[in-house]
């Protein structure tokens, strides 16, 4: 996300950081770099040319010039807008009134509206809801199906709608048979449909007249850069729409729609869809959007990822087996698994204050296919042999190769540097004062 602009404003902040004294005429000249980087980056050009204005006043002003860091200063500055830009802080859903709570969202046909019905179904779940789905496109038949699959899947309820009939009708009774299932809220995956479409804008109006929901939320894709601006101050003219939800954000190396909407809608981005698996949706935080941009890292972010991953009681478990030499192929195999549930690691990474900058890090190529590969090799083991690796010979070599598909060079390689773990975990214990503790740990 936003790698090209991060890119570029680095690059201007290099050379501002390269005066000892800023000049004006030093602000004005990396000024107008950074409104250019904006305008490549798909901003809005009267968003880019109102945010260098307020930079600009600031930067000339005492808080700069007089400073002993002054590029630096400028940085600070271009954060503090940057992220006053963005809405400044995170913006939950909106409930309000009786359970269930409905939430519509809106958009165009191919915009991630299904997908993202199911994602926000599990980060309601996690945050004490009891989400519903129903599908009110009755068009499109693989819609209805589409939403009910991802409802088995997740183990979140479905309203059985069918194509042909009203989507207020199917709404209304959607919102009952919520309310018998003990569901306190109600998404609403509406047809995919042009702003323009002046038919179903109206269907739109009368599902919301009708329903009343809480909130209102454009699912918009960020890859269309300013399209998705437009498309969010059409809906937002004709729905009042109570946020924006940003998706396939992970493919999106501009991030012009991000740093524009709220700018021009008045609406808050509420949420970012960053992958394909249901749980690749995150808040969207601003000042952390911000300070990622900006070559800072997200720190929070990672913490937040790592906790999301920790189970206190098999923590403890675990780190009892590693002090007592215990820890087992079937161990590694299930930390590595949690750790990919987390998402990409070179995103991962990322989040690390200043990890971007650095050269290895931009070169960095995490093959994720090799991680599957060696879980795949564990799961052929028998749970002897996940316990005891020492008793795995040339023959049981061959014969984990082959149910696991790889080669027993593969497996040779996993159990070295399996072997070199250990000796590593017995050099820590023996290191006094305690040896390993579970701050040390990874989970």
């Amino acid at each position: 996300m936003f790698e090209n602009l991060s890119d570029k404003l680095e690059s201007v902040f290099k050379k501002l950081k390269g005066h000892g004294k800023l000049t004006e005429k030093n602000i004005e000249e990396g000024l107008k770099e950074v409104r250019l980087a904006l305008l490549e980056a798909d901003v809005h050009y009267k968003v880019a040319k109102q945010f260098v204005a307020d930079i600009k006043q600031r930067a000339l002003g005492q808080e700069v010039m007089n400073s002993l860091t002054p590029g630096q200063q400028v940085v600070k500055i271009v954060n503090d807008e940057m992220t006053r830009l963005m809405g400044e802080r995170m913006e939950e859903i909106r409930f309000s009134g009786p359970a269930p709570n409905p939430i519509m969202l809106v958009g165009l046909q191919g915009s991630g509206k299904t997908t993202t019905a199911g994602k926000l179904s599990i980060y309601l779940r996690k945050n004490g809801k009891k989400p519903y789905l129903v599908s009110a496109d009755v068009y499109r038949p693989a819609a209805i199906d589409q939403l009910r699959k991802i409802g088995e899947q997740l183990s979140v309820p479905a309203y059985p709608s069918e194509s042909g009939q009203d989507p207020v009708r199917i709404c209304r009774d959607a919102a009952l048979a919520a309310g018998k299932e003990g569901c306190d809220t109600l998404l609403i995956d509406t047809a995919g449909r042009l702003h323009v479409d002046e038919d179903l804008m109206d269907e739109l109006k009368r599902i919301q007249d009708a329903i009343k929901p809480s909130d209102v939320l454009l699912i918009a894709d960020a890859m269309t850069g300013q399209d998705a601006v437009n498309i969010a101050k059409a809906f937002n003219d004709r729905l009042d729409i109570g946020g924006v939800i940003l998706t396939k954000m992970d493919g999106d190396a501009r991030g012009g729609a991000a740093l524009s909407i709220k700018a021009v809608t008045g609406k808050p981005i509420k949420f970012i869809g960053v992958g394909e698996k249901m749980n690749a949706l995150e808040p969207f935080y601003p000042d952390r959007i911000s300070s990622n941009i900006l070559g800072m890292g997200d720190v929070l972010g990672f913490i937040e990822k790592a906790q999301d991953l920790v189970d206190e009681k098999k923590a403890v478990e675990l780190e009892q087996k590693i002090r007592k030499n215990e820890f087992t192929l079937e161990d590694f195999r299930d930390q590595m698994s949690k750790l990919r549930k987390a998402g990409p690691i070179k995103d991962l990474i990322g989040m690390i204050p200043g990890v971007n900058k650095m050269k290895q890090f931009k070169n960095l190529d995490v093959d994720e296919s090799e991680l599957v590969k060696i879980e795949a090799i564990i799961n052929s083991m028998t749970p002897q042999e996940r316990k005891q690796y020492n008793i795995i010979n040339g023959s049981r070599r061959k014969r984990i190769a082959k149910g696991s598909g790889t080669t027993v060079q593969d497996i040779n390689r996993l159990l070295k540097n399996y072997a070199q773990v250990m000796k590593m975990i017995k050099r820590m214990n023996k290191g006094g004062k305690g040896g390993l503790n579970r701050n040390m740990m990874p989970f």
